[in-house]
């Protein structure tokens, strides 16, 4: 598939058969053990993920007619059935619930891709599918590394997800950064540019990711992918490879400071 929607959702399934791959063979001492998000163990992030995948699927047949919008409470009763699951039926029913989503996503024809739009309940507007289809994939790039890095200290984002993110971060999701970033943590405005890629993260009134050709202050030497983690917080100094560094007006401590993650 060749729009923005089909990329997006051919990275979720790549995406997801990363984690099928893996979350199988995790052992009890592993599913309980530490993940890469502060007190969460693997199987919290897999319960995470699987009660996402399942809200996320009601809200995108609720926008194609196929069912009713999701009733107030609907969300905490998920959470809490997810809750009260053995870390087994955590790690298992996540992908079974991850597979019910992608499927239901490949299922939309690509004609429908750029006329579709998708009503989540904390948003004012809907989304474009593109749009929609990006907030899943940024949950489970993100929150897949967290169950990797559990068992793989070295573990980095796959590069082809990492670029995607970057081209919606720097469009239609940027949005998200708004949520996620912490303004006050800036000392002074600042223009970080990501060497080797046309993006460039601006500190001032408004923190974003933008391909304007913006006068740098400040320079991101490393992949994109470690980026990638920075703005969503998984960038602390024992998950950064050797070579990543900031230079200019503004440390790489600074930038962790303004994107402490999810």
């Amino acid at each position: 598939m060749t729009t923005l929607a089909g990329r997006t959702i051919a990275a979720l399934r790549a995406e997801h058969d990363t984690l099928a791959s893996t979350a199988p063979a995790l052992t009890t001492a592993q599913l309980t053990g530490p993940s890469g998000a502060a007190d969460w163990t693997i199987a919290d992030v897999l319960s995470h993920l699987g009660s996402g995948a399942e809200i996320t699927l009601a809200d995108f047949r609720a926008s194609l007619g196929e069912a009713e919008p999701p009733a107030p409470g609907f969300n905490q009763g998920v959470w809490d059935r997810w809750n009260a699951l053995s870390p087994q039926d955590q790690a298992a029913g996540s992908l079974e619930s991850d597979t019910a989503l992608v499927t239901a996503l490949e299922a939309v024809a690509e004609e429908r891709h750029d006329e579709l739009k998708v009503k989540l309940g904390f948003l004012p507007e809907p989304l474009p599918l593109a749009s929609f289809a990006a907030m899943r994939l940024s949950e489970v790039v993100h929150h897949g590394w967290d169950v990797r890095v559990g068992i793989d200290p070295a573990a980095t984002l796959a590069e082809p997800s990492a670029q995607l993110l970057a081209e919606h971060l720097s469009d239609g999701l940027g949005f998200l950064l708004g949520f996620i970033a912490k303004p006050d943590a800036v000392r002074e405005p600042a223009v970080i540019e990501i060497s080797r890629t046309p993006y460039r993260i601006v500190l001032d009134d408004r923190i974003r990711l933008t391909t304007e050709a913006l006068p740098a202050t400040a320079t991101f030497a490393g992949p994109l992918e470690s980026t990638m983690r920075m703005l969503a917080g998984r960038l602390a100094a024992k998950h950064t490879p050797a070579g990543v560094e900031v230079t200019g007006n503004i440390s790489l401590d600074e930038l962790r400071a303004v994107f402490p993650g999810f």
